[in-house]
């Protein structure tokens, strides 16, 4: 069978051209490595992208088959690989025209960068510009969309297969992917000069504390007395600004948890990967079209008490779900743990206090506090600098109220030191020399925290 896949040219006429089925190619030795991983066949994979959006009518992909479309393609592929001289042979050539079906029939532009174990952000900046995230880097994309219309393509793609839409009716979505990444989407009349989308990458790379101390998040002394602490029934808030590596700290952090507890996680989106062989995971869900059937996370959190869980761990408590949250830590549940966004411990409890008083109760601040205070017992301060590492700048003991006010004392800090390169942010972790008021508790639970980890300015 022939098909003609029409080309648009400047003028918006269109051209048909019709082709046969290229025979496909012996594949690929097994173990062979992917020649078209070369960077310079990946350049020019994004570039031949660009060129196909300009040239094809894309409201026509959709209409064909796979085998029609493929045709089509291999003879513009083949056009473009001649001319850009680009040495491949005939197994190579049916590899990358592979590559580009899957772009096509995919997600488009972005399609490279979702695949791309380095890329964690990906934001698109109406159909013209496109950002990434590489190591906490932002750079520009070298991609771009044909028009309006094609974004809008792409990501009703993406959200449909979640049961979700976007169009003017509903112009923002916040949606979980099947694989755990999250999207953010904002279309006219909202998104004054076009679509607005943030995609973040659901992780698959789980990393523990001694990988965190690799790569500088923290040192080994903080190390040893956090996983300590979750051992003996600490309870923790995480807390930092957006994009801090909150969620993966508290996956790191969780791996000191006894295998023997029953665990009980409540997310907005389920991020969480605990390891334990004992866990329930409860999300939420937002309202249908019609406005109804949300589920929040405070009925999760109450419903999660009935569940007999050792732990409750809420991926980031953000609203009056906070005052659950607390009772449960001070009601045999010790050892909870949560994430908030702050940017610092102080930051932290205030906002705390904010999501409580959310809740409705007739509650004085003093009590509140008092609340608070009893049922947090460590703050952990993370933070992400211009060069795009990721810290933890301190961490902070509650040790209880004074004259109405919470009061703290912190136990380790990051202390940056001058550095003749701008772009390059030196200093150690150090300990402050404060004793922990827990201490004791952690060596009955047969802890061997070393006094020079605690020594005052030691350099971790």
């Amino acid at each position: 069978m022939r098909f003609s896949l029409n080309r648009t040219d400047a003028n918006g006429a269109s051209h048909g051209s019709d082709t046969s089925a290229p025979k496909g190619p012996p594949p690929l030795p097994a173990g062979a490595k992917n020649p078209l991983q070369r960077p310079e066949l990946i350049d020019a994979k994004i570039r031949l992208h660009r060129k196909l959006i300009d040239e094809l009518n894309l409201s026509q992909i959709e209409k064909l088959s796979r085998p029609e479309l493929r045709e089509q393609v291999h003879k513009l592929v083949s056009e473009y690989v001649l001319g850009e001289r680009i040495p491949l042979n005939q197994g190579e050539l049916s590899d990358f025209v592979g590559e580009v079906m899957d772009e096509l029939t995919g997600l488009g532009p972005i399609e490279p960068f979702l695949k791309d174990p380095t890329v964690t952000d990906i934001l698109i900046n109406t159909h013209e510009k496109v950002f990434i995230e590489r190591f906490g880097q932002l750079e520009a994309a070298d991609v771009r969309f044909k028009d309006e219309a094609h974004v809008l393509r792409i990501v009703n793609k993406i959200v449909g297969a979640v049961g979700r839409r976007v169009d003017e009716s509903q112009p923002m979505v916040d949606a979980r992917l099947l694989d755990g990444s999250r999207i953010n989407v904002a279309i006219r009349p909202v998104a004054v000069d076009g679509p607005l989308v943030s995609i973040r990458k659901f992780g698959t790379r789980q990393l523990d504390m001694e990988s965190l101390i690799r790569v500088g998040t923290l040192s080994a002394a903080m190390a040893q007395v956090l996983n300590e602490a979750v051992r003996a029934r600490i309870s923790i808030l995480i807390s930092g600004g957006t994009g801090t590596g909150k969620t993966t700290f508290l996956n790191a952090l969780s791996r000191s948890i006894s295998n023997k507890e029953r665990l009980i996680t409540i997310e907005d989106a389920a991020e969480l990967q605990l390891q334990q062989p004992h866990v329930g995971r409860l999300e939420t869900r937002p309202p249908s079209i019609e406005g109804r059937g949300e589920i929040r996370q405070r009925e999760l959190v109450k419903n999660a008490l009935r569940m007999r869980p050792d732990r409750i761990i809420v991926g980031e408590v953000r609203g009056e779900e906070a005052f659950d949250m607390l009772q449960a830590m001070t009601t045999g549940h010790e050892g909870s743990m949560t994430t908030i966004h702050a940017n610092s411990g102080r930051d932290a409890l205030a906002r705390l206090e904010q999501m409580v008083g959310m809740a409705g109760f007739p509650m004085t601040e003093v009590s509140i506090r008092a609340q608070i205070a009893s049922a947090i017992k460590l703050i952990v301060q993370l933070q992400r600098f211009p060069d795009g590492k990721r810290r933890l700048t301190s961490v902070s003991e509650v040790t209880g109220m004074d004259a109405g006010i919470i009061q703290m004392q912190e136990l380790f800090r990051f202390v940056r030191t001058p550095s003749r390169d701008s772009d390059v942010i030196s200093g150690e972790f150090r300990a402050t020399g404060l004793r922990p008021t827990f201490l004791d508790a952690l060596i009955r639970n047969g802890a061997n925290i070393s006094d020079r980890a605690l020594h005052p300015g030691w350099a971790q």
